[in-house]
């Protein structure tokens, strides 16, 4: 442990302060983010740390107008240790990431601490092209493919908490052109369909494929992958993207994420996703649909563990003021299908959100209120709707 901390506070002191932009989670940040560089004389091996933290209160409350609190939410929400660079040479590059925060680790799905998200080792053939090998993320919906230091609300929606395919260990290949002036990327992997808690694999693989096209050029910063319109965007820009995973003979009841059912499935989840940015307005929204033959699965004792097979749908819409303050409003709703609308009612959240942005998305505070709804019944008085509100500080580099 000395040693470590020894080693530690040299890098601070003999490091220097890099500054960049935008930061995205499916490839190698080099030479793009904020952080304690190193890099040794003969340029044969390059080093970014940075470090961000979550701190976070908040409450629900027993019911639409029982403003009474049933539970308290007050943690580290997330502490994350990330180092970004290359070895040998710059086409060399590789991304690790840790968390040390219970919430960050998926302990209660899993039963033990993922400190591990990101290991991933990155091969550029061309500026074009390049392919990844190791854990993390899949090319799948745009609100989990970016970073969580990059959101404009506290946490993400329910509808990719419920159908997002997150990260995975496995191959995956990146590919971006244009056609005239119209920018496009082509991504896709196969990986072990299992996430980052696997430790041996089953003959069953996830398949994941991805289209994005930006009809009127390129985000500034790499701003399709950054909630808010942070860069106040002079002219319009727009992202549109699709895409399918196929998760064959999973697990666990979402793919990647929850736990472990009690006989392996098929599983397949469609993605659409698009974002517009302008003069500080931003909107987004998702849709994504998971469909299984058969989502149940049980024991011997008639317990059962499914997955969720239905769609959901997630709109956001803000507005940058000048003085970095941000309103944001969000309408985000999941509806079950088929055997498990058995299990799981219709549920909406209806969100509203202010953020300062003291340094960007790096050191940021937010505070959401949200209202929570079962089976369309939007009233106060319904015994399964409740409110919500946190308060939120992130800091980083």
């Amino acid at each position: 442990m000395r040693r470590v901390l020894i080693t530690l506070i040299a890098i601070v002191f003999t490091s220097k302060l890099v500054y960049a932009q935008g930061e995205v989670d499916e490839r190698s940040m080099i030479f793009r983010m904020n952080g304690l560089e190193i890099n040794t004389k003969d340029s044969s091996f390059y080093a970014n740390f940075r470090f961000r933290m979550q701190n976070r209160m908040g409450f629900y409350t027993n019911g639409g107008d029982d403003l009474g609190i049933s539970e308290w939410d007050a943690r580290v929400r997330r502490l994350r240790l990330r180092a970004d660079g290359y070895v040998l040479s710059p086409k060399i590059g590789y991304s690790i990431q840790l968390s040390f925060s219970r919430g960050d680790q998926d302990i209660d799905n899993t039963g033990i601490a993922n400190i591990v998200r990101d290991a991933v080792v990155f091969y550029h053939f061309t500026n074009n092209f390049y392919i990844a090998f190791g854990q993390n993320k899949l090319p799948g919906n745009r609100q989990r493919v970016n970073s969580s230091g990059q959101l404009q609300f506290a946490d993400r929606s329910i509808v990719n908490s419920t159908f997002t395919v997150d990260r995975d260990f496995g191959l995956k290949a990146y590919y971006n052109n244009t056609i005239g002036s119209v920018p496009f990327r082509i991504k896709g992997a196969i990986s072990t369909g299992e996430g980052r808690s696997v430790n041996t694999t089953d003959n069953g693989l996830a398949y994941t494929g991805r289209f994005e096209i930006l009809p009127f050029g390129e985000f500034k910063n790499e701003g399709d992958y950054s909630e808010g319109d942070l860069e106040r965007e002079e002219t319009p820009k727009l992202a549109l993207a699709g895409g399918y995973s196929y998760n064959a003979k999973t697990n666990r009841t979402g793919g990647q994420l929850g736990k472990e059912m009690y006989a392996s499935r098929d599983m397949g989840t469609a993605i659409f996703d698009m974002i517009f940015k302008l003069r500080g307005w931003a909107y987004e929204t998702e849709y994504m649909k998971r469909t299984a033959d058969n989502p149940l699965t049980f024991n011997e004792d008639g317990d059962v563990r499914y997955i969720y097979a239905g769609w959901g749908n997630n709109h956001q819409i803000s507005y940058l003021f000048k003085n970095n303050l941000e309103t944001a409003f969000r309408y985000s709703v999941i509806q079950p299908e088929g055997k498990t609308a058995w299990y799981e009612k219709r549920k909406e959240v209806l969100e509203a959100g202010v953020t300062k942005y003291l340094r960007k998305h790096r050191i940021k505070g937010q505070f959401n209120l949200s209202y929570n709804t079962e089976d369309g019944r939007w009233d106060l008085k319904d015994s399964d709707n409740y409110w919500g509100a946190l308060f939120q500080i992130e800091l980083g580099i």
